[in-house]
């Protein structure tokens, strides 16, 4: 065992930390960001693997059976999980149906399968751990499984208005997959998954704690989490290619929040579903239809999508362009709680931001299910495309911020930093 085995590096402040024992249940976290270093769990890698075996199985279920119904004026009709892309195909808008196709089944299937390998130590290539370590934690962002459900349950209240919405056989096997591949994700600690895969790869001098690994001239690697001599381009451990600071971190981030706005203005403008009523065709924007939603009366409904669709992206791109102006900035901060201010306002954008896919789903949901010829149909338009594209880019320029930028900048007033890890 190296003697960097116990010593990490803050992925988002690049503190240098002295990790403790960790009893089963704890978890170690920065003392400087309280990001989360390392945990453990009781049954580390039994816990994932029935987690992530179930998972699938679910998924499997949720896919064969039909999803939900609904009955109006007499006509019924039903659709599978499976349908959902087919009839956005149908409408000539594939790049939806691939969107949902890859975040909603795909990728959580992918990773469920990775982290079952993986956990269980199966016998395979070296490369090919390393390939799936890699995309584990890249791809797992873009699980929006829960987000489809609750996007599910937000298209059950607006058909409600127009007929009688159930349930089919696979929607509760759905929800346990939306439960289970989450608690696979919450179970699998990255530090120890790449320790297992292999160690990592031993310093020429111990780290010093308490203090920023960019001041020793160490780096941490992306993925792995491994500490790298600064000018070692590429980890040794899971061959990625990484850096002291993110390269053109601010300019990949504001060109990318500017990208967003700019499609951002039209998404709120343009249609995003066209309802047909005896071949009567009505276009409805975003905000059209919250308040169609709230003269329904369905309050908290009308409240979520307002709040996923205009509220927090809104939010989000001026809470980018402010860590962006603050990361910038030249000369000193005055304390160390402005520092976790910022980095609280960085952790709570790259949470949220995925959330505001709700309303595209919602569309999909809608536009599969609602197909009674021409007594009512439902199609999406141009502007839901747009939307789900401001979504993806406003999550991409989260991801290109270097979070660690927020506190390399010096203090006006000095607090002493601490050396180990909470647990």
């Amino acid at each position: 065992m190296s003697a960097t085995d116990e010593v990490v590096l803050c992925p988002q402040c690049d503190l240098t930390v002295k990790l403790p024992q960790i009893a089963e249940g704890d978890k170690a976290v920065c003392p400087r960001c309280h990001t989360t270093l390392s945990a453990r769990w009781v049954e580390p890698s039994l816990q994932p693997v029935s987690c992530a075996v179930s998972a699938l199985i679910m998924m499997v279920f949720a896919n064969l059976f039909p999803f939900i119904n609904m009955r109006v004026s007499g006509i019924y009709n039903q659709i599978r999980l499976i349908e959902i892309p087919q009839a956005m195909m149908s409408d000539d808008y594939a790049s939806l149906a691939s969107l949902f196709i890859i975040f909603v089944q795909l990728i959580p299937a992918f990773c469920m399968v990775a982290i079952i390998l993986l956990c269980l130590k199966v016998r395979m290539p070296h490369r090919l751990k390393v390939i799936m370590g890699r995309a584990i934690y890249l791809a797992k962002v873009w699980c929006m499984v829960e987000i489809f459900l609750v996007g599910v349950l937000v298209s059950f209240v607006k058909l409600m208005a127009y007929g009688d919405i159930g349930i089919g056989p696979s929607f509760i096997p759905y929800c346990l997959f939306c439960l289970l591949q989450v608690r696979a994700f919450q179970c699998t600690d990255r530090y120890s998954l790449w320790q297992s895969i292999q160690p990592a790869p031993a310093l020429d001098k111990t780290p010093q704690t308490g203090i920023s690994g960019m001041s020793q001239g160490l780096r941490l690697c992306p993925c792995c989490m491994a500490i790298l001599p600064a000018d070692q381009k590429e980890c040794p451990r899971c061959q990625t290619d990484g850096y002291v600071r993110r390269p053109n971190s601010l300019q990949w981030t504001i060109s990318l929040l500017v990208t967003s706005i700019i499609l951002y203005i039209p998404a709120n403008l343009l249609p995003i579903m066209v309802t047909e009523v005896l071949g009567n065709p009505l276009s409805s924007t975003i905000m059209a239809g919250v308040i169609l939603i709230w003269e329904d009366g369905s309050y908290p409904v009308s409240l979520v999508i307002f709040i996923a669709s205009i509220v927090v992206p809104t939010l989000k791109m001026l809470a980018i362009a402010w860590l962006c102006y603050d990361a910038s900035r030249d000369g000193a901060i005055k304390s160390r709680q402005d520092r976790e201010r910022m980095h609280l306002m960085y952790e709570i954008v790259e949470f949220v931001g995925r959330w505001s896919m709700i309303d595209v789903f919602v569309i999909g949901v809608l536009s599969a299910l609602v197909r009674m010829g021409r007594l009512m149909s439902i199609y999406p338009d141009i502007g839901a495309l747009l939307f789900a594209l401001v979504v993806i880019l406003t999550m991409i320029a989260a991801m290109m911020f270097d979070p660690r930028l927020l506190w390399d900048r010096k203090q006006t007033i000095t607090n002493e930093e601490p050396d180990s890890a909470g647990q």
